[in-house]
């Protein structure tokens, strides 16, 4: 079984590095799946091309954006170009490890879409975000819930898993920038699809490029979803 891992990247030379040995290592160890890797860059101006040629042995797919258009474009441009029948995103800096894919792998055949959570009991936080971050996350989340999604206890985690016939929720996304998420997941709920949360360790990784100016942005997206959705743009 071909297992996809899709990693958006944007000015990442000074942490992609580590995420990378930590994916060799990983499918070293697991001989029990084929994996292929896509890397998205989204018109990195740092090293972080040269770097990622140099893992020669990953035999990486490297998929290059002329310009910068955004983790959700990226994840967009991956995922649709991927061939596993399950097809992982996380992020460059890994936040939440690649060793944590073998949770959901344990239970891969049972649902549509898995989803990493910092928000369940089991899960384990190892480095807490700033008190500022966590208080705007808290009314952002609340305030997701509230307006589209329903049941999901942590839409914002970058650390998913979708099977093949899922992929058809990557065709229907229009938001480009912070909101994909949850935009993915709302179409995901209005068309059926199952959906699990996994408990997973993340940690915060204190160079983030989400700053409190993305959680604005984020929440305006949030009413273009339902605009879209009322214009029928989603059918």
């Amino acid at each position: 079984m071909l297992i996809s891992i899709i990693i958006p990247a944007y000015n990442e030379e000074d942490r992609i590095i580590k995420t990378l040995e930590q994916i060799a290592d990983y499918i070293n160890k697991r001989k029990k799946y084929n994996f292929e890797i896509i890397i998205v860059d989204d018109g990195s101006t740092d090293r972080t091309l040269e770097i990622v040629e140099k893992f020669k042995e990953l035999k990486i797919k490297l998929l290059q954006n002329k310009k910068n258009m955004g983790k959700g474009f990226s994840v967009k441009k991956g995922i649709l170009e991927s061939k596993g029948e399950f097809a992982l995103f996380m992020d460059a800096d890994s936040s939440t490890s690649i060793n944590e894919l073998d949770k959901f792998l344990s239970c891969k055949e049972k649902q549509d879409i898995l989803i990493g959570s910092r928000h369940l009991k089991e899960n384990s936080i190892l480095v807490k975000q700033s008190i500022i971050r966590r208080i705007a996350g808290f009314f952002a989340h609340k305030l997701i819930h509230f307006i589209i999604v329903s049941d999901i206890k942590d839409t914002m985690c970058g650390f998913k898993m979708f099977d093949k016939k899922s992929k058809i929720l990557f065709k229907k996304q229009l938001n480009y920038r912070w909101g994909f998420d949850y935009e993915l997941l709302y179409l995901a709920e209005k068309l059926g699809f199952k959906i699990k949360e996994i408990p997973v360790i993340w940690k915060d990784d204190k160079k983030s490029k989400v700053t409190l100016a993305g959680y604005l942005t984020a929440l305006i997206e949030l009413f273009k979803i339902r605009l879209n959705d009322f214009l029928g743009k989603y059918n």
